[in-house]
């Protein structure tokens, strides 16, 4: 009598509610269904997103609720800005190891920019460097970092000034608007054409690498204006600044100049791809292949 009693009033109410928490809602589609259509293209094929933790409503104690609805489709950008992290790697390794291969670069390659030097002023008027600022690591993504740096403004970065040889006529930009480098573009300069398919234009970043803004390998910077944009319509943008950028990295190597907001977004793939495997061994292979890439012109135009 008392055990009936007992299992009425006490033990059947708990496992009502426990029945709650494990019968899915009625209107909730099926594993079948999730995995047929219902999760956006990028939630099913990215292997960064991961599915949040479902949330219960309610206090401690108190009478299970339905489980929250189904994230929709832009919820994984937040997670994949929250949980994504660069392979870890020494920095003062990395550091020792990028000011060796800059120092022995240049030496090795000084002959060849003393003639672009040279080249470049004979065959047309303005000055033999390019000069502009481009964005690097973002430190405020991982707070232990950010401590020390204040920025005015959120550029997505740290800014800097790049050097590169100068390929293109001195008024190629007009106001100091960006404009989109295309295949044939009449604002290269005929020696800034042969510069440009052999990348020898990009050899006098090695002084930002000795400088610290840059690494030999990573993505590549970009500049603030045209990251903004990217970052806007890119929901991945932003995470590749996590890392310094490179003279040269794994989307460089694998594809050629980019032209359009697609073949921003398959470099984007590279770049993340990068730095889930980051290591020096990575960096080595990385730098083997742009050397055929710069002797042969691949991809580049």
């Amino acid at each position: 009598m008392y055990a009936d009693r007992l299992h009425k009033a006490w033990i059947l109410p708990h496992l009502s509610g426990v029945r709650e928490i494990l019968t899915p809602p009625h209107n909730a589609p099926s594993a079948r269904q999730s995995m047929s259509g219902t999760q956006p293209i990028l939630m099913q094929r990215d292997p960064l997103w991961r599915p949040p933790t479902p949330a219960w409503r309610g206090s401690p104690g108190s009478a299970p609720v339905q489980a929250a609805s189904e994230p929709v489709a832009g919820d994984w950008t937040a997670a994949l800005h929250e949980e994504f992290e660069p392979r870890p790697r020494s920095e003062r390794v990395t550091r020792a190891f990028n000011v060796i291969v800059a120092t022995l670069m240049l030496i090795v390659a000084a002959p060849i920019m003393l003639l672009a030097a040279i080249a470049i002023r004979l065959t047309s008027n303005g000055p033999i460097f390019y000069m502009q600022e481009r964005v690097g690591l973002d430190r405020r993504w991982n707070r232990t970092r950010a401590i020390n740096e204040r920025r005015r403004e959120d550029l997505g970065g740290a800014p800097f000034t790049i050097y590169k040889f100068r390929s293109m006529r001195v008024d190629a930009e007009v106001n100091g608007q960006a404009v989109w480098a295309k295949q044939n573009d009449d604002r290269v300069t005929p020696i800034g054409k042969i510069l440009r398919a052999s990348r020898i234009d990009e050899l006098p970043q090695l002084l930002n690498v000795l400088r610290g803004d840059m690494n030999i390998v990573g993505p590549r910077p970009e500049r603030p204006s045209i990251l903004i944009r990217l970052r806007e319509q890119i929901a991945e943008y932003p995470v590749r600044q996590r890392v310094k950028p490179g003279i040269t990295g794994l989307a460089q190597v694998s594809n050629p100049y980019d032209q359009t907001l697609d073949d921003v977004r398959r470099k984007v793939k590279y770049d993340l791809e990068y730095m889930r495997r980051q290591s020096l061994l990575e960096d080595i292979r990385i730098m083997c292949k742009t050397v055929p890439v710069m002797l042969l012109r691949i991809g580049g135009w």
